[in-house]
C-alpha cells in the first residue's frame, strides 16, 4: 500500500513509519523543513516538502496514496484557535480527496477533557463535550467522511505515549519538578491517565490502516489508568525531590498551561480495539519505561 503521512518526523509518526516499512507498505511523509525531510528520509520514507497550510501539496500526497494517516497538528497553544483552523481544513482537503475511494483515511485524537467517572469504550463518541474541544469537532469531521465512500477511523491516543525521546507531557512533568525542588501531583493524586507506549501505538495506527472498517474509533491506550501520584513517586525519587500535593485552585501556578490536564481523570478500555484490529500491547508500561531513567537525563524540554 502506499500510504501518505502527515506529522511524519514527529514522536509518533517517526515510529509508524518504520512500522509501516517493515509490513511492506511504501511511505511518503510530509516534511516541512530541510531537517524533518532528512529525518523522514533516514527512516525509510520519501519526503514530500510542505506544510499542514499548504493544501495544494496535502491534495496530491493524498492522490498519490493508497491510504492516509493525518498524525500532524501545530502545537501552538498561543494560537490554538488558529491550530485548530488549519487541522480541520487538512482533514477536509485530504477527505474531500478520498471521497468514494473506499481508500483508508487513520485520523488522530486525545483522551484529554473525555468524560470522566466510568470507562470509557470505542463506543463513547464524547459529543457533549464538542463546543468545548474544538479539535474533538475535527475527528468527529474526518470519521462523517465513512459516510462519503472513505474507510476513515479515529485513533484516540492515550495523553501518555511515552518512550525515549519523549517530550510530552510527562517529560513536562519531569523538568517541572526539576525546576520547583518537588515532584507534585493534584489533590490525593488518585486520578488516572491512560498511557501507551509508541512502540504499540504505531504497531495499532498499521492495523487501523489495513483493516479498521470505517466509522472506527481506536483507543491507543495499553494501560486503562495509571495513578498520578504513582508517577510523581517515580519522579520523585529519581530526582531525589519531596513528593507534594497541589490544590486543584493552585494547579496552574504550579503546573503552568500543563495545570488544566494534571487533574484530570479519565479510565479507558482498550478491550473492543484488541478485538477488532487482534493489537496486543508488547513494551514497557508507563511506571516501568519512568524506571529506565531515560526520562531524567538534564536537558531543557
Amino acid at each position: 500500500m502506499r500510504v501518505f503521512v502527515t506529522g511524519a518526523s514527529g514522536f509518533i509518526g517517526s515510529a509508524v513509519i518504520p512500522e509501516l516499512i517493515k509490513a511492506g507498505h511504501q511511505v511518503v511523509g510530509l516534511a516541512r523543513s530541510d531537517a524533518a525531510a532528512a529525518a523522514v528520509q533516514a527512516i525509510g520514507a520519501r519526503p514530500l516538502r510542505g506544510s499542514l497550510e499548504d493544501l495544494d501539496v496535502l491534495r496530491a500526497g493524498t492522490e498519490a496514496a493508497d491510504g492516509v494517516i493525518h498524525l500532524g497538528f501545530i502545537h501552538d497553544f498561543d494560537n490554538f484557535a488558529r491550530s485548530v483552523e488549519v487541522d480541520r481544513a487538512a482533514i477536509e482537503t485530504i477527505g474531500s480527496t478520498l471521497a468514494g475511494s473506499d481508500r483508508a483515511f487513520i485520523t488522530a485524537a486525545g483522551l484529554i477533557g473525555a468524560p470522566s467517572g466510568r470507562v470509557l469504550t470505542e463506543r463513547d463518541k464524547f459529543d457533549s463535550i464538542t463546543a468545548t474541544s474544538p479539535r474533538l469537532a475535527n475527528v468527529q469531521a474526518a470519521v462523517a467522511f465513512a459516510e462519503r465512500g472513505v474507510r476513515t477511523s479515529a485513533v484516540r491516543f492515550a495523553p501518555t505515549v511515552h518512550g525515549e525521546g519523549d517530550h510530552g507531557f510527562i517529560k513536562q512533568l519531569v523538568e517541572i519538578a526539576r525546576k520547583k525542588g518537588v515532584s507534585g501531583y493534584v489533590g490525593d493524586g488518585s486520578n488516572h491517565w491512560p498511557a501507551v507506549h509508541r512502540f504499540d501505538a504505531a504497531d495499532l495506527v498499521r492495523r487501523g490502516l489495513e483493516k479498521a472498517p470505517a466509522g472506527s474509533y481506536l483507543h491507543a491506550t495499553a494501560e486503562q489508568g495509571v495513578p498520578i501520584r504513582e508517577v510523581a513517586e517515580v519522579i520523585g525519587r529519581h530526582l531525589n525531590v519531596p513528593l507534594v500535593s497541589v490544590a486543584p485552585q493552585d494547579a496552574v501556578e504550579h503546573f503552568g498551561w500543563l495545570g488544566g490536564f494534571i487533574g484530570a481523570d479519565a479510565l479507558v478500555s482498550n478491550e473492543l480495539t484488541r478485538e477488532l484490529l487482534d493489537w496486543q500491547p508488547t513494551h514497557p508500561g508507563l511506571i516501568d519505561d519512568l524506571e529506565k531513567g531515560h526520562y531524567f537525563h538534564h536537558e531543557a524540554a
